[in-house]
């Protein structure tokens, strides 16, 4: 995706430009939108992965966590 970007962008002012300069501005509008789209894919988790649901380390933490999602009862 980023090198779709680069030679999109290369591409818009190294040859486009010369015949046309709002269809490579409309180019380097399409390159700008492509970081974020791929930064989003890469990023993304499946529906089965729970991350939140993971433990913390600290057990004063994950116990009140616990406490607050009714996984556990407090013990008195």
């Amino acid at each position: 995706m980023m090198g779709t970007c680069i030679v999109l962008f290369v591409l818009a002012w190294a040859v486009v430009r010369l015949w046309s300069v709002p269809a490579a501005v409309a180019m380097c509008v399409v390159a700008m939108l492509i970081p974020p789209v791929a930064a989003m894919t890469a990023n993304r988790r499946g529906p089965e992965d729970r991350w939140w649901d993971d433990p913390s380390g600290d057990p004063t933490s994950d116990e009140w966590w616990d406490e607050l999602d009714g996984k556990k009862r407090r013990q008195q």
